[in-house]
């Protein structure tokens, strides 16, 4: 085989193996945080969804406002557990009521729990979980917490758009 036949050989190797594969960066991946599209458009999303996480700051706020994850803080791994724990106690207490992601306000010994709530029982039964809740956090938790719940009557009010 002559050079010149060993050079587009060799060429075609190459090319072929650069087609298997991927030479790009994964930090150029941009799919992260975001929900794919259903064929029927027919998944609802919250605002707070709808919108990728590099937009926080910009169009939307932290799910947990707190400082432990500031350089040399303390409790940052209790502080992600607690709030992972809120966040289940919340979901299972009031269970198929939560309509929107659970927010956690930390300011100073004082945690404020958001969300808002379907309208799907009793005033007295809301008032019953509202004084359980912040009850069992406050005891759990060994700091105050307080709930601000906001009532929805239609859950289609919190879908922003359908994907």
């Amino acid at each position: 085989m002559s050079f010149s036949g060993l050079i587009k050989q060799n060429a075609l190797i190459s090319s072929q193996l650069s087609r298997g594969i991927q030479t790009s960066a994964i930090l150029a991946s941009v799919q992260s945080g975001r929900y794919k599209i259903t064929p029927k458009r027919d998944r609802p999303l919250t605002y707070e969804m709808a919108n990728p996480p590099h937009y926080i700051a910009h169009r939307k706020g932290w799910n947990s406002w707190n400082t432990s994850n500031l350089r040399g803080e303390l409790r940052t791994a209790q502080c992600i557990t607690e709030d992972a724990f809120i966040r289940k106690f919340m979901t299972g207490t009031w269970h198929s009521l939560v309509l929107s992601e659970v927010i956690i306000k930390r300011q100073f010994n004082h945690i404020r729990i958001a969300a808002l709530i379907k309208q799907g029982i009793s005033s007295r039964k809301m008032y019953f979980l509202i004084g359980y809740t912040e009850e069992l956090l406050s005891y759990w938790l060994q700091c105050p917490v307080t709930l601000e719940l906001q009532t929805i009557t239609d859950p289609k009010d919190v879908i922003f758009k359908y994907i």
